[in-house]
């Protein structure tokens, strides 16, 4: 990696494997390289903000971003999107179904959050749609490295995909099935009852020993997560 300023902003989870967490709501990003690809996983909440994760992506690696992975339909994690063209965009199966009515409400949501309403029309007026959904697992061959795309949910939300790095250490990018920084979010569009056993495919995913990147917060463990599985299970009344 080389060095740069950049490098105060990142988080190294594993030779290669970054993330980053954003002002404002304290949203992850992430990025993993390659001997031939660079997957950034989620793109933050504006275009100015994506264009920001491209530039200090493409410092700290020396090379462009190929592949974009978006692990659910909030406006903090896909808004940024449109700053990488060319870039291919995967997502959970339904999310491009999702998109094509989404645009109004994804921006009313960004503004409603505090995003200015100039910055949050022209992010939602050129969302971008996932160019290949996963309803199961897809692997990704970065070049000598693999990265997993594994549609975990619902939970969160109906489209909820986790990025699994191969280690060791395991790397789980988690999205906001898991949150550290304050209690997970179940929003109008969150499916709570099946949320636990969403976190139960995402810690059979990961294993015992793996890292677990929260959507917002800091990096957690398997038991991290079980303990918010057991808690979101109690709240929701699902053993």
């Amino acid at each position: 990696m080389e060095s740069s300023w950049e490098e105060a902003h990142w988080e190294t989870l594993a030779p290669g494997v970054v993330r980053r967490r954003l002002p404002g709501w304290d949203c992850t990003v992430g990025a993993v390289l390659g001997d031939t690809g660079l997957l950034v996983v989620d793109t933050g909440s504006t275009l100015l903000e994506g264009a920001d994760i491209r530039r200090e992506v493409r410092r700290l690696f020396g090379r462009p971003v190929t592949h974009i992975a978006l692990t659910h339909p909030h406006f903090d994690h896909v808004l940024g999107t449109a700053a990488f063209a060319g870039v291919q965009v995967y997502g959970a199966v339904g999310l491009d179904e999702h998109f094509a009515g989404a645009k109004d409400a994804l921006r009313a949501d960004a503004v409603r959050h505090g995003v200015p309403a100039s910055a949050a029309a022209e992010a939602a007026d050129l969302l971008v749609h996932p160019h290949q959904t996963v309803s199961g697992e897809l692997t990704l061959d970065l070049g000598g490295r693999q990265a997993l795309l594994a549609n975990v949910g619902p939970g969160h939300t109906a489209h909820d995909l986790a990025v699994c790095v191969p280690g060791p250490p395991e790397i789980v990018f988690c999205g906001d099935l898991v949150e550290e920084s304050g209690e997970p979010q179940a929003g109008p569009d969150a499916l709570p009852r099946q949320w636990p056993a969403a976190l139960d495919r995402l810690l059979a995913l990961g294993g015992d020993d793996a890292v677990y990147v929260p959507g917002h917060g800091a990096v957690v463990d398997a038991r991290f997560v079980r303990d918010q599985r057991d808690a979101l299970g109690a709240r929701f009344g699902v053993s």
